[in-house]
């Protein structure tokens, strides 16, 4: 019943949050699109905090979850943060903090692979919207 559930909610939020994410496509191989990304955050001088292997933690728990589908052959998520951006959003608005660490994304499915972002909020969150805009474009050559 609880895995029913669970399948069911993840079913209905799953339009909503692809609603809230910006993906474009590169025709990198995964490692090439992650390195691109990794040189894309470093080369702006910011520290990655921590490397998400997501693909290898959902390809691990398929069976223990009852998953029933390989979503994808690779996923990666870059999570760091800018001392610059943080520090003009937090003044705006100290829950701001709530969106920190900031991430970009790598996932690679056959022949397709993209990289992407979560939308931010309107507002100060704008000004590391556009900074994750500007990683993901670089990372994927556009």
């Amino acid at each position: 019943m609880r895995l029913l559930l669970s399948a069911a909610l993840t079913a209905l939020a799953l339009p909503a949050l692809a609603d809230g994410v910006t993906t474009y496509a590169t025709d990198d191989s995964f490692d090439d699109a992650a390195f691109a990304v990794e040189t894309a955050i470093v080369g702006r001088g910011l520290v990655i905090d921590y490397v998400s292997h997501v693909g290898e933690m959902l390809a691990r728990t398929k069976d223990d979850v009852g998953g029933t589908m390989d979503l994808f052959d690779d996923a990666d998520v870059f999570l760091f943060c800018s001392a610059t951006a943080s520090r003009a959003v937090m003044e705006a608005d100290p829950m701001n903090i709530a969106h920190c660490p900031y991430g970009v994304f790598v996932t690679g499915k056959g022949d397709e692979v993209m990289i992407g972002y979560r939308n931010m909020p309107d507002g100060p969150m704008q000004e590391v919207q556009a900074l994750l805009d500007d990683i993901a474009r670089e990372a994927a050559g556009q």
